[in-house]
């Protein structure tokens, strides 16, 4: 195989962060709010479990931090169970 020396710049999904951290899911435009753990997140999407199981419908909000009022919105892709 003949190399001219050019590299191929080959673009990769940026990792996702493992972090298992306490967040809020929010559904029925802010009616019913469960706690939940983000097991892991990247720019794509999250990973999120909860305690019990909970009827969620394809759109949810999420917010990560206790104090910050700001929620994500996101749509849900899969659901297996708890998470």
């Amino acid at each position: 195989m003949a190399s001219n020396g050019a590299r191929i710049k080959v673009s990769r999904e940026p990792r996702r962060q493992l972090n298992n951290r306490a967040a809020w899911i929010t559904v029925d435009d802010g009616v019913t709010e469960n706690a939940c753990a983000v097991v892991d997140i990247s720019p794509g999407g999250a990973k999120i479990t909860t305690e019990v199981e909970f009827d969620v419908k394809d759109r949810l909000a999420l917010t990560r931090l206790a104090d910050h009022a700001k929620r994500s919105p996101c749509v849900v892709v899969w659901r297996r169970g708890k998470t």
